[in-house]
């Protein structure tokens, strides 16, 4: 089947759906300008400081850093946090909407990225699940309690020494806070936030367990596999087809839909065939 024979099946998919699920790993903020961490030379091209300490992505995002040194800790998330606040989302995701608003879908987001970028591009707080939390809430260190607050924390970051001028402290016991996101190796994780935004995306689900549902999966990969395997395992469910876009890892099975390109390139590709 060519490219354009499934632009046009995938347009068919959205246009009969009454749901949509969009599913989004760390290859979705591409094409917003956000680095691709493929691989440890991936991570290193973005990066450059961490190679020359021989610190990998596992290396960097580990909580571990907080504890032993919270400056040096805040200085890869301190970096991260500015640059998702600086860079604005492509207009693929204000498509998405666009789409569940003209064919009248009740639609949800689940994302891997911490970025906030699907609520900054609109998206309501009550239809998003991010898995691994988000860059822009804290929590305690210790933590000393299950308190989770809003990141408004100005981090001004040596990007030549990766350390942080300024480390958030816990509001409560005024120790180091560090963000709500779960890390490599963690433990101390505060997952209540991420689990009542579960509760919501279960009830979605079940709310439209016999309807059509089209589930537009982006930039997902095969290494941390989470949104890969929740795309497939609603995709399970009858009357549901999974729309995978992916440039490198586009293959999916039964009787699905998949799109080697980048998840612009492909957002604009089915846009051509709804029109």
């Amino acid at each position: 089947m060519s490219l354009q024979d499934r632009y046009q099946k995938a347009a068919d998919a959205i246009r009969n759906a009454r749901a949509m699920c969009v599913t989004a790993g760390a290859g979705m903020g591409v094409d917003s300008g956000l680095p691709d961490f493929r691989g440890d030379q991936g991570f290193w091209n973005a990066y450059p400081m961490y190679q020359r300490l021989g610190i990998n992505f596992i290396g960097a995002a580990n909580p571990s850093n907080f504890e032993g040194d919270p400056a040096f800790g805040w200085g890869f998330y301190g970096h991260r946090t500015n640059l998702y606040r600086e860079t604005e989302p492509h207009r693929g995701f204000q498509m998405l909407q666009d789409w569940a608003a003209e064919f009248r879908q009740d639609s949800f987001v689940v994302t891997s990225n911490v970025d906030g970028h699907f609520q900054k591009a609109g998206y309501r707080e009550d239809q998003v699940l991010e898995v691994h939390g988000s860059i822009h809430h804290l929590q305690c260190l210790s933590p000393c309690s299950n308190d989770i607050w809003d990141n408004e924390e100005t981090i001004p970051v040596d990007f030549v020494s990766m350390r942080a001028h300024h480390v958030p402290a816990c509001r409560n016991c005024n120790h180091p806070a560090r963000p709500n996101i779960l890390m490599f190796g963690d433990y101390s994780w505060l997952a209540q936030r991420t689990h009542g935004q579960e509760m919501r995306f279960d009830s979605f689900l079940a709310q439209h367990q016999h309807d059509p549902i089209v589930v537009i999966e982006m930039g997902a990969g095969t290494a941390i596999p989470t949104i890969r395997h929740l795309s497939e395992n609603i995709g399970c469910k009858v009357n549901t087809t999974v729309i995978r876009i992916n440039p490198r890892e586009a293959h999916i099975s039964g009787g699905h839909i998949s799109l080697p390109c980048g998840g612009l390139e492909g957002l604009e590709g089915i846009e051509a065939y709804l029109e």
